[in-house]
């Protein structure tokens, strides 16, 4: 709304500006894995309340959006909208984006227990007992990566459609990792990474959701849109 009234543009325009900007914003898909000390997590992202009391649940029983996100505490992350949360789907999550080399950090979710022996090594932490941290072992940056975003978009956009999350992700990830930057070079990183990227007017919104069933992960076949 504000872009609308400052370019003194529709909405609809001012819409597909601030689209155009964050798919500028969006990674490099040829980035290498993360490495070193990894920590991995999903979220859920939807209105704060529902319409009808009762018709959506907490945690992993929620009808919200599923979001997976692999963060460095001290470097980079990487964050998808995923269908659900199966032992396939975040485990090849994981695998795309996290070197096996690493050190991974998750809570005792048997999707992460599974795809964790992959890995150099595999700490757990067992939200379960209250166990939040022990010692240097914990998933708090990744928590901490998902409050962000919400804050944002509560305190910003106040809700979001499906359609445009992956869009706003880019916007919050982009953020994150250019952290060290000031607001100059903040500018000219995304301005250098809108090169070679082109999003038409009536191009589709949504990014794909991909879901993976077991028997592809085991065969490695190709994953098809959800």
């Amino acid at each position: 709304m504000e872009i609308q009234r400052q370019c003194q543009i529709s909405y609809k325009s001012a819409l597909f500006l601030m689209n155009r900007i964050r798919f500028a914003m969006a990674p490099d898909a040829n980035a290498p894995k993360l490495m070193g000390i990894v920590e991995c997590d999903e979220t859920y992202i939807g209105p704060r309340r529902p319409r009808y009391k009762g018709t959506s649940k907490k945690g992993r029983g929620t009808s919200k959006q599923p979001v997976f996100v692999a963060v460095e505490p001290d470097g980079h992350l990487r964050r998808r909208v995923i269908a659900d949360v199966t032992m396939a789907t975040i485990g090849h999550g994981v695998r795309e984006e996290v070197d096996r080399r690493a050190h991974l950090m998750t809570d005792e979710y048997t999707s992460y227990t599974r795809v964790g022996p992959e890995y150099a090594q595999h700490s757990v932490i067992c939200h379960s007992t209250k166990e939040y941290a022990r010692g240097p072992v914990h998933t708090n940056t990744a928590e901490s990566t998902h409050a962000l975003v919400k804050r944002g978009i509560v305190g910003i956009y106040h809700n979001i459609s499906r359609e445009y999350l992956h869009r706003y992700l880019w916007q919050y990830d982009f953020l994150w990792n250019n952290r060290q930057l000031n607001d100059g070079e903040r500018t000219i990183a995304g301005i250098k990474g809108a090169e070679g990227k082109r999003l038409m007017y009536k191009q589709p919104t949504a990014e794909p959701e991909y879901t993976v069933s077991r028997e592809q992960e085991e065969s490695g076949e190709q994953l098809e849109p959800f």
